[in-house]
């Protein structure tokens, strides 16, 4: 049989953004600048901060996700797009730019190196996640489009980035930019994400919830920790009501502390990217998945990977 495909063809790197290319979700790393902006009120950064503890508690569920999901977008009713567009383009850096590590940074740039493309794949808002795209010098982005009337978010959602609703995404954009889906890597961190998994050559799981923990061990995906803190590895060894109970009072703390600021103009110290935030966080070299590797030297097929997580913190 004649093969039919474009010779151009190249593989991609597609990337899930919260709990994978950051630990936090973008929607809440916006919180502060949002807060001084006066887009969002201070009961507002409250509710974000409840929401953002949800999210880090739980594995995520659709049920879990679509809640948090109508919170966030509940906050942005009315805003005026192009004074968000203005306070992202000014804080993306400060906000999210400390959160990229440089375990995260190196392994995107030995993917480029590869001579693959780099695309971002998020539920969170286009508006978001293009400029933190940006950061990384992704090629393509895949992200939310929020519904606008008169310059102003009403709150609905003309595209949600979500589940399948993902891959069919990556499919159309692999059609229109000539990404080989056979040869390209996917990472994440849900389980909710498996059809983006599904819909490649080669899955990862970046520090798997429990569900995609699961299903990576029968799927034969790699796992790999980048953003795994020595505090998340403490509290799980800790009965589960004490760690709720230090994470709760974490959030608190990091809220009234974000509000104090606000109220005394004090602006919070921001961490150089690439350097300072990996200290923080202990991360060091990422090491390049197995499979992408193989998928680099041309070798688009091998016999499943065990499931014992290769950490950057070895």
């Amino acid at each position: 049989m004649t093969d039919r495909r474009p010779p151009d063809l190249r593989p991609a790197a597609f990337f899930d953004l919260d709990k994978t290319l950051i630990p936090s979700s973008a929607a809440t790393a916006f919180a502060r600048p949002f807060l001084r902006g006066g887009l969002l009120s201070r009961r507002a950064v409250l509710r974000a901060a409840r929401a953002q503890l949800a999210f880090h508690l739980a594995s995520a569920t659709e049920d879990r996700t679509e809640r948090v999901r109508a919170q966030l977008s509940a906050m942005v009713v009315g805003w005026d797009v192009d004074r968000v567009a203005e306070v992202v383009r000014q804080s993306v850096q400060g906000a999210v730019g400390s959160l990229l590590s440089p375990a995260v940074l190196d392994l995107v740039a030995r993917h480029r190196a590869a001579g693959h493309a780099v695309v971002v794949v998020s539920a969170s808002s286009d508006d978001l996640v293009r400029p933190i795209a940006a950061l990384v010098g992704a090629d393509d982005v895949i992200a939310s489009r929020m519904t606008v009337e008169d310059g102003r978010y009403t709150g609905a959602i003309d595209f949600y980035a979500y589940g399948p609703a993902k891959a069919v995404a990556m499919r159309d954009l692999a059609a229109r930019r000539g990404y080989d889906l056979a040869a390209s890597t996917a990472y994440t961190d849900s389980a909710t994400d498996a059809p983006m998994l599904d819909a490649v050559g080669h899955g990862v799981v970046v520090d798997p919830d429990r569900g995609l923990r699961a299903l990576a061990a029968v799927r034969g995906w790699e796992p790999l920790v980048l953003h795994r803190r020595p505090l998340t590895r403490a509290l799980a060894r800790v009965p589960a009501r004490t760690a709720v109970a230090v994470l709760i009072t974490a959030t608190g703390l990091a809220a009234a502390l974000l509000l104090a600021r606000s109220r005394s103009g004090i602006r919070a110290p921001v961490s150089d990217a690439g350097h300072s935030a990996g200290h923080h966080l202990g991360l060091h070299r990422p090491h390049f998945p197995r499979r992408a590797a193989r998928a680099v030297m041309g070798r688009t097929t091998a016999r499943p990977e065990g499931t014992h997580a290769r950490s950057v913190h070895a």
